[in-house]
């Protein structure tokens, strides 16, 4: 008997000094990548956010549970009931934890709503609306890369302050678009600017003539391109058809990606001014990641979203082992314990509201002759402080902020 109850005080002593064992619903780790793969989106985030998500994986170099993570990707299409069913399918029967880029702000709010209703993780690099962090926000959703108030603080400041005191805005019509819009309009009055009007575009249109021609008429100093992508690149070439800076009127891409320049040129973008999270040319980490990036993408170069993803994943991995578990509430509280500060992240923090606070760039686009090769475009005129490039909590609306 004395044996027995020495035996059975050894084990409750055991339970009370050994870690409470892993909890991993599928067994491990399972993340996914859903995203833009064909349509207007595809090149700034598309295959090249999966292989980030893939060199994340294999950054983190180790098993979860005694299982190698594992990556599953899909097309959302930009369609919320694709990018809603694939979410639902991914958490219900595939085990997947974690969602990952979600660009374009329809596709993004699905997810959202489908991720917190089953208390999963969804970690946004691709989209843009302050929604995710406002009212849509989440105990178990982050926002990482970027967001139409940081295009605000650094694009619309710097070209209104810089003298470009009236606008006119081509705005995508739906909702990232209008956010879009709406942000820069704001800056824009704050600073004694004028709008002189918008016209709203159909998402992933071909033609942007017409709109090109109101905004001409208009007689605006500046016309703030508030779209993205192919519609981005659409309007560039087409405004340079119409000589629209010939005639002494500026464009401004409220959202440009590497990959948008190196569609239309730098002579059509040369001295564009722009806001980005990331640039490869940036210093030694920037330069040493992208290149083992391009390696795999054909030589092509990462965009923000591309390093948003990465730095997501890895980050989100490496506190999924150290909670020992998958739970999703669990996994983003042990996140939000651990600055940010990776080749993408500079000074980077994770507040209640799911914003990652970070460090934007504001960026010049080179003329070609200063150009020293096939992707070096950006010349980088500022560090945009975190605390400065995104909205201040105390403005958030969104439920979980604790009110002072």
């Amino acid at each position: 008997m004395k044996t027995k109850a020495l035996y059975a005080g050894l084990i409750a002593g055991l339970a009370l000094t050994t870690p409470a064992a892993a909890q991993y619903a599928g067994g491990g780790v399972k993340v996914g990548v859903l995203t833009d793969m064909s349509g207007a989106y595809s090149d700034l985030a598309g295959k090249g956010s999966v292989e980030a998500a893939r060199l994340a994986i294999e950054d983190f170099g180790k098993p979860i549970n005694g299982k190698p993570v594992e990556l599953v990707s899909a097309d959302h299409q930009n369609k919320a009931d694709i990018a809603s069913s694939t979410a639902r399918a991914w958490y219900d029967t595939q085990d997947v934890d974690a969602i990952f880029d979600i660009n374009g702000t329809v596709a993004a709010l699905a997810v959202r709503e489908v991720a917190k209703e089953k208390g999963k993780v969804d970690i946004n690099s691709g989209a843009a609306s302050m929604a995710l962090t406002n009212k849509a926000c989440s105990p178990t959703g982050l926002h990482w890369t970027y967001d139409v108030y940081s295009l605000g603080a650094g694009t619309g400041n710097a070209v209104t302050s810089g003298g470009g005191k009236s606008w006119f805005f081509i705005t995508a019509d739906y909702t990232f678009g209008h956010d879009l819009e709406a942000q820069v309009a704001k800056i824009v009055k704050e600073k004694g600017g004028v709008v002189k009007g918008s016209v709203r575009a159909p998402f992933n249109s071909s033609d942007f003539s017409s709109f090109i021609l109101q905004a001409q008429a208009s007689g605006a100093q500046v016309i703030g391109m508030a779209n993205a992508g192919a519609d981005t690149i659409n309007t560039i070439k087409q405004a340079r058809e119409f000589g629209i800076t010939q005639g002494g009127q500026t464009l401004a891409a409220l959202l440009l990606f590497l990959t948008d320049i190196k569609s239309v040129g730098l002579d059509a973008a040369q001295g564009m001014v722009l806001t980005t999270g990331f640039y490869w040319d940036y210093d030694d980490k920037t330069r040493a990641w992208s290149k083992r990036f391009a390696e795999r993408m054909g030589g092509k170069m990462p965009t923000m979203v591309h390093a948003g993803v990465y730095s997501a994943v890895l980050n989100y991995l490496k506190a999924a082992d150290a909670a020992g578990t998958d739970d999703g509430a669990k996994v983003v509280a042990k996140m939000r314990e651990t600055p940010v500060e990776d080749m993408f992240a500079r000074n980077g923090k994770i507040r209640e509201d799911g914003r990652m606070v970070h460090d934007m760039f504001l960026a010049k686009v080179k003329a070609p002759k200063d150009s020293k090769g096939a992707w070096d475009f950006y010349e980088i005129t500022r560090v945009i402080p975190g605390d400065e490039a995104f909205q201040p909590l105390f403005e958030s609306t969104c439920p979980l902020v604790a009110k002072k």
